[in-house]
């Protein structure tokens, strides 16, 4: 069961329709010196320059996400002005100068993903609306393995302005519906996507 609180940032499972993720992303330029830590499972956005950065608002229907939120970061690559290497990292870190710096970034917006609750989640919030736990920041991940720590708000409603829809459970030996921190399965919703939403960047 997921009874420990061990959220893990969003992690894409399949399309909508039921068809298999084949492992798609797009790359997307992260600015030399972002300053800001992005996990491996953040929400990310486009900004006016063009760039990737996390997003560090929480999706609900006050604030929403920023116009440019185009899906989940997993992961980027970047020559290390320490060693002069071409690296792959599970997360870029804070404060990384780099003017090849690129983002992984899972862009398609019929992805569904899997990703932990803050608590309990029951069978009758399948279709309901969800936002984020909280807000993303610099530290909402670990720097050693990588990965998010982002989690979803089990506080569901049927707010049209929140962020995510739930599209269904996770189902296996170690997860269920109405455990403790139930893993869940979401979709964005259209407006919080920037490639169904009718705002530019």
């Amino acid at each position: 069961m997921a009874s420990t609180a061990a959220p893990y940032g969003f992690r894409p499972v399949n399309l909508i329709g039921g068809q298999p993720y084949a492992g798609s992303t797009r790359q997307i330029k992260i600015a030399s010196g972002y300053n800001t830590n992005i996990f491996n499972g953040s929400i990310v956005s486009i900004v006016a320059a063009g760039t990737i950065e996390i997003v560090t608002t929480n999706g609900d229907n006050s604030t929403g996400f920023p116009a440019g939120t185009v899906g989940v970061f997993v992961g980027c690559t970047y020559t290390d002005p320490n060693t002069d290497q071409l690296t792959f990292r599970q997360h870029f870190p804070a404060g990384t100068v780099a003017s090849d710096a690129k983002a992984y970034v899972v862009d398609d917006p019929d992805v569904v993903f899997q990703v932990q609750a803050d608590a309990s989640v029951a069978q009758a919030a399948l279709g309901s609306n969800a936002h984020l736990a909280a807000v993303q920041s610099s530290s909402t991940g670990s720097t050693t393995t990588g990965n998010s720590t982002t989690a979803l708000d089990a506080t569901v409603n049927t707010t049209s302005g929140f962020a995510f829809r739930i599209v269904d459970f996770v189902d296996s030996p170690s997860s269920s519906v109405g455990d403790s921190f139930t893993d869940v399965l979401v979709k964005f919703n259209p407006d919080s996507h920037s490639y169904l939403n009718k705002t530019g960047i």
